[in-house]
């Protein structure tokens, strides 16, 4: 066996296994967390207030009337998408429950707390208040 061609036959491989995990590094990266996909439930929200918004201006009412079913089809599609982002990061608990409550509840009624878990969800996580504490903020410091 020639020993100068034994680094190439374990290199070539070596360096597909670097390829493929390095790729399986870059995909795992870019899977949808929690935010993620509430923010995708809160495409079909925006559209859902939106059409909602449209029907409270129209005169027609059978125009109204399949507005606010459209409206109500939006919130639907939203719900199962805030369920994945609930079961991700438990954060998102409270947008699927209010998505859950569009088949008992006025879509109109439920827009004020859609608008502002969708104003969580569509912020940067580094634009969220921090957590509340009990521990106290440190003692003013005194020059003696």
């Amino acid at each position: 066996m020639n020993t100068a061609r034994l680094p190439r036959r374990i290199a070539r491989p070596a360096v597909g296994l670097v390829g493929v995990l390095g790729l399986g590094l870059v995909l795992t990266a870019c899977a949808d967390s929690g935010q993620g996909l509430a923010r995708q439930a809160c495409v079909h929200v925006h559209r859902s207030i939106a059409l909602l918004d449209q029907a409270s201006k129209e005169t027609d009412p059978a125009k109204a009337s399949t507005l606010d079913q459209q409206a109500v089809a939006e919130l639907r599609t939203a719900l199962p998408i805030a369920a994945e982002a609930a079961y991700d990061d438990g954060q998102w608990q409270a947008l699927m429950t209010t998505l859950s409550e569009s088949n008992r509840v006025s879509p109109n009624n439920l827009v004020p707390a859609l608008t502002q878990q969708c104003a969580q969800a569509d912020s940067s996580p580094f634009n969220q208040p921090p957590a509340p504490s009990s521990i106290p903020p440190p003692a003013p410091f005194s020059s003696s």
